[in-house]
């Protein structure tokens, strides 16, 4: 059985090989959480085409946290932040809403971080694939959102 994205013959299915073929491999290592250095890094890799909330929510589900009530945020190069601005922590015109920031920002070779729960502050480096990725080609699907690749 073939998916619509799959199947060459439906209609549209070359539409969304086209959007396949953007999205980005990102290579995620924890680092550091609750006072802790990890070496060897435990990694991930995701691949991820739209936002920086859905990315947060593909890391998230690949280190198996199942309490999303915690803050997050990513850290670009320069010290732009991308997370959930909050107006009663002062941040809401230093932190970009991860809503609606695309990951069009990243390109390759990027490296970033990622922080889940300040309280624990468990630290992902992030690092942006030197090509970008058709998940039609590597998988037989294109996901909805992310994908958790192993």
């Amino acid at each position: 059985m073939t998916t619509w994205a799959a199947d060459p013959h439906r209609r549209g299915a070359t539409t969304a090989r086209r959007r396949g073929r953007s999205w980005l491999s990102i290579r995620v290592e924890l680092v550091e959480g609750r006072g802790e250095r990890f070496w060897p890094r435990p990694g991930r890799l995701v691949a991820a085409a739209r936002t920086f909330a859905q990315l947060a929510t593909a890391i998230d589900d690949a280190f198996a946290r199942w309490d999303r009530a915690h803050l997050h945020e990513f850290t670009l190069a320069v010290s732009q932040r991308i997370g959930r601005p909050d107006p009663e922590f002062g941040t809401a015109a230093e932190v970009l809403d991860d809503r609606c920031t695309t990951l069009g920002r990243l390109h390759a070779g990027v490296q970033f971080v990622y922080v889940f729960d300040f309280g624990d502050d468990w630290a992902h480096l992030c690092m942006v694939g030197d090509r970008r990725i058709d998940p039609l080609e590597a998988l037989g699907v294109v996901p909805a959102a992310v994908l958790w690749l192993g």
